[in-house]
């Protein structure tokens, strides 16, 4: 799972596998290790909640997602879930495969279904 953070925007964009993970298991998670703290985010199907929410605490964001949409995601051609929580805009997005050049391993993204950049 990747995340980009611009200003008060939160982005989180997951591969085949990991949209699997989040049907099957709640959740998908990523942590990042410096020499003197950790960074985490996490997204997590929750109920009771009709569309996407969010937290910080404890050096951790998690983005929430309604676990109806948790559950479907995966067997579905939905690409994006798109929230204004409080100050903080939220999407989530499945990961296309990019059409410039990247040493990245994409082989796990999903077909992008442009042809040009």
């Amino acid at each position: 799972m990747k995340i980009r953070i611009k200003g008060n925007t939160i982005r989180l964009r997951l591969v085949k596998t990991e949209v699997k993970q989040l049907q099957e298991l709640g959740y998908v998670e990523e942590k990042i290790e410096f020499s003197s703290a950790k960074f985490s985010y996490r997204l997590e199907a929750k109920e009771g909640i009709q569309a996407l929410e969010a937290q910080f605490s404890s050096n951790k964001i998690t983005v929430y997602i309604p676990k109806s949409e948790a559950l479907i995601w995966y067997d579905t051609d939905q690409i994006t879930y798109k929230n204004n929580f409080e100050k903080l805009l939220l999407l989530i997005e499945k990961d296309f495969v990019c059409l410039d050049h990247t040493d990245e391993d994409q082989s796990d993204n999903y077909a992008n279904p442009n042809t040009k950049c």
